[in-house]
């Protein structure tokens, strides 16, 4: 705002001033009318009939001017162009308005009548307070019609040529002043308010403008992710081909009679396609997640075979980089899925091993009401305050920007908090840089005596002695299912295709048939079991075995209540499902 206030606002603050200033000026004018004919009809005497009838003339003529004035550019619009051209000419037009209403004082002042002198300065006085509402948008207009109207009223004052009313011009001098700072605070205010609508205008169109880039933004992320997903699933399915195979393979082989540099190789193979395995498994995970196709299976069980289980597999890595390894006795059970909770934590220490060079990492619960809280606390590098949030998305790694393959891909924590989401438990993080992080899952306590028992290893003590029917589309794999499955003493036949399949069940029937889900020509494992069954009896045991990480193709999987095993299979998952429904059909 400018400090001179008789100045101009800027062209589009003045035609909002403008509309204002003439909206009052065409609702004022009954009023406006009516005043001057009242005054004319009480004050009119012989003396002065005729000069109240010359100023009730200009006074009306001038209202009327403004009047139509008014209700011509309020029709018409007001553009920036013509606001100053328009408050010029309102200010020509007010001051003469003020001059004909100042002139009230020459027709119906009487020095010799005190009750018709007070009476005038009293309508005087209350013009130039209603004034000050209507007008005050724009300070110029009023100074006009004040100035004019005072300098006409004054001036017959003083021709008087008495003290008291010399006095009185005095006073009216001051009460104008005093009602003109009352004025500069209204013009502040609607001047505020004026600019506060501009500025929400352009709040609004702003924010309008970044919707619509976040709108974009967020369906080119969308599709983006889609790609994202399509590719993983593409690329996932055709790597865990040929290593599910080379798994078998190698099992196969080490079963066989090697000699000392033989098994360092095998050993060294098997390593590698274990380490490829659980990359792959990641991804799986994570897609198992997204796709919604994980189904908890609550039940109570004591932490501390985990808590035992996880450190014997884990402590290793921790030993190799001279780091310790501690998780703290409990006798604490918990509700909820054991297989669930192990991925989790198995995730979580791994993760605090992997970022950890100096100190340990420590594993353990403590109780807090009706809820366990189990903690994995380590000493290393920390994450920042602003990173906290982002760790938990998919492939996002602090201190890997050459993306090292040793280092995982960044889906551990996300694989974690999807998994503590879909269970309902809640996943916190503390962490202080260069000091290490504190991830502390929330579990509810189970207190019932019955504890169902994960059973952590199973043997293979018996040979399987069945007949088995295996379709799948790839020759590596099949030659690698053919070896494995005779080696546990199974008869075994395979198919690439579902009428192959049922041309062989046709001349011996299978006691079990194990399939690829996606085989050629966009058909799928779920049509080849359920072809065989049409032929064999719905009773037939199956099995599905899949490389697809699609959400969708997971779904399909998940819909068709077959049992189900991801590639790439380890050999011993395989024979206990396997061994799990040779049970189920005796």
């Amino acid at each position: 705002m400018r400090a001179n206030f008789l100045r101009l606002d800027e062209n589009r603050i003045l035609v909002e001033q403008l509309y204002l200033n003439l909206r009052n000026e065409r609702s004022t004018l009954i009023p406006d009318v009516a005043l001057p004919v009242a005054l004319l009809w009480i004050l009119s005497n012989e003396s002065n009939a005729f000069g109240l009838r010359i100023w009730l003339v200009s006074v009306i003529t001038m209202k009327l001017a403004l009047f139509f004035v008014a209700r011509h550019f309020l029709s018409a619009g007001i553009t920036e162009a013509r606001a100053r051209k328009l408050t010029w000419l309102v200010v020509l037009m007010q001051a003469m308005f003020g001059a004909a209403w100042g002139a009230f004082a020459w027709a119906a002042l009487d020095p010799g009548d005190v009750m018709s002198s007070l009476l005038v300065l009293a309508v005087l006085a209350g013009v130039v307070g209603s004034v000050v509402a209507q007008i005050s948008s724009i300070l110029p207009v009023l100074m006009a019609f004040s100035t004019a109207m005072l300098l006409a009223m004054v001036s017959r004052m003083w021709t008087l040529n008495d003290h008291t009313y010399d006095v009185l011009g005095i006073l009216s001098i001051l009460y104008v002043a005093y009602m003109f700072l009352h004025a500069v605070n209204s013009y502040r205010t609607v001047r505020s308010v004026i600019e506060l609508r501009f500025e929400n205008s352009e709040l609004i169109g702003q924010l309008r403008i970044e919707t619509g880039i976040a709108a974009a933004a967020q369906l080119e992320a969308e599709q983006a992710n889609t790609a994202k997903s399509k590719f993983l699933a593409a690329a996932s399915h055709d790597l865990r081909q040929p290593i599910h195979a080379q798994g078998l393979f190698l099992e196969v082989l080490s079963r066989t009679e090697l000699n000392g540099y033989q098994r360092e190789l095998v050993s060294s193979s098997r390593a590698a396609a274990e380490a490829s395995s659980e990359l792959l498994n990641a991804l799986l995970d994570f897609s198992r997640i997204e796709a919604g196709v994980i189904e908890p299976c609550l039940q109570a069980f004591r932490l501390q075979p985990l808590l035992h289980k996880i450190e014997n597999e884990l402590a290793p890595q921790a030993d190799a980089k001279n780091i310790v390894y501690r998780s703290r006795e409990t006798q604490a059970v918990v509700r909820t899925d054991p297989v669930l909770l192990e991925l989790i934590l198995r995730n979580l220490v791994t993760n605090a091993i992997r970022y950890t060079e100096r100190g340990g990492v420590l594993v353990g619960c403590r109780k807090q009401g009706a809820h366990i809280v189990l903690g994995v606390w380590d000493t290393g590098i920390g994450i920042a305050p602003e990173h906290q949030k982002e760790v938990f998305r998919e492939f996002h790694q602090l201190g890997n920007p050459e993306r090292d393959r040793n280092k995982g891909l960044g889906l551990g924590l996300a694989i974690a908090e999807g998994l503590a989401r879909t269970l309902g438990h809640g996943l916190a993080l503390a962490s202080i840089p260069q000091q290490g992080s504190a991830f502390r899952l929330t579990l509810p306590v189970d207190n019932s005596i019955q504890l169902a028992q994960i059973t952590m290893t199973q043997s293979r003590t018996r040979m399987l002695n069945a007949r088995l029917l295996v379709v799948d589309d790839d020759k590596i794999v099949r030659d690698s299912m053919l070896h494995l499955l005779r080696d546990w003493g199974c008869e075994c036949e395979a198919a690439e295709s579902i009428e192959e399949a049922l041309a062989l069940a046709r001349i011996t029937a299978p006691d079990l048939v194990i399939s690829d889900y996606r085989l050629r020509e966009q058909r799928t494992g779920v049509e080849a079991i359920a072809a065989l069954r049409a032929l064999l009896g719905e009773s037939l045991p199956a099995l599905l075995i899949t490389g697809d990480t699609a959400p969708e193709r997971l779904r399909e999987a998940q819909a068709s209540g077959i049992p189900l095993l991801h590639k790439p299979v380890s050999p011993g998952k395989l024979y206990r499902r396997l061994v799990e429904l040779q049970q189920e059909t005796v």
